[in-house]
């Protein structure tokens, strides 16, 4: 009989090397856009299509059948007073061009309530429709991936509405900047990424993830993250894209969170099993 020194396993969550974990991150992420794009051509989500699209679309004529005469009368008034504006069309107006105050006004108005519209068919997607994008790709790709997780639909509320809230703040404490190039871009760009990693980084892992390794994974993945965010906003500037892109983005989070989560996992069992 050999007298054997146990020895205690290392946490089940110790870091691996920082180097190799930013290189499979990154890895993941085009892996995760390159599952999306297959997933996104299955019957199941071409019909999840629809859902975010339409409420978007109702959302958006509703804003404006209500919220655009009163909002165009209210910037209208508030244009007056701002003395940059009045100068330069002033100026406009003599050299016999045009009247800076009956485009700007438009486009202002037209700058708030199309982003509302916008968040709400990408929080419609976090809570109702990625519920149906993970029970599609977990059945198909990650079987294997246990639901661990606890709260899932009050956690997705709560995370949908303040996203939303801060987005929507955010937006418009920022849309005075959009007068100076090129901020309105990058501006729209900034805001749309934390709107999808911010709000979609929870409901991809939420229903699987035990709270435990939901941190772990926000912590260790958030770069991976954020880069699907800024894609997303990227593509987010092309007004075609604005029809699939809230059931794309949800498939895409889905497959990066789910191979980050069965990667956690089998690192678990690798670093508990006895030397």
């Amino acid at each position: 009989m050999h007298n054997r020194t146990p020895t205690m396993p290392a946490s089940p969550y110790s870091p691996p090397s920082g180097l190799s974990r930013a290189s499979a991150g990154m890895a993941g992420v085009w892996q995760a856009f390159r599952r999306a794009a297959v997933s996104q051509c299955h019957p199941t989500m071409l019909f999840a299509v629809l859902l975010p699209f339409l409420i978007a679309l109702v959302g958006a004529i509703l804003l404006l059948w209500f919220c655009w005469t009163p909002l165009t009368g209210w910037l209208r008034d508030e244009a007056s007073n701002w003395s940059v504006v009045n100068n330069v069309d002033e100026w406009l107006v003599t050299v016999g061009l045009f009247s800076l105050k009956v485009y700007l006004v438009p486009v202002i108005a037209a700058a708030i309530l199309l982003p509302v519209s916008g968040i709400l068919g990408l929080a419609i997607a976090a809570v109702f429709v990625m519920p149906l994008v993970l029970r599609h790709v977990s059945q198909r790709e990650y079987g294997v991936v246990a639901r661990q997780g606890r709260y899932a639909t009050a956690v997705s509320v709560w995370n949908a509405l303040w996203v939303s809230l801060a987005f929507a703040l955010g937006w418009l404490l920022t849309l005075p900047l959009w007068l100076v190039p090129p901020m309105a871009v990058l501006l729209s760009v900034f805001w749309w990424a934390f709107a999808f990693s911010r709000m979609m980084r929870i409901d991809a892992i939420v229903e699987h993830a035990s709270p435990e390794e939901r941190k772990i994974l926000l912590r260790r993945n958030n770069p991976g993250f954020w880069t699907i965010g800024l894609v997303c906003s990227l593509i987010n500037l092309l007004p075609p894209a604005w029809v699939v892109l809230p059931v794309f983005s949800a498939l895409v989070f889905a497959h990066y969170g789910l191979d980050a989560l069965q990667r956690l996992r089998q690192e678990k069992v690798i670093e508990m099993a006895p030397h």
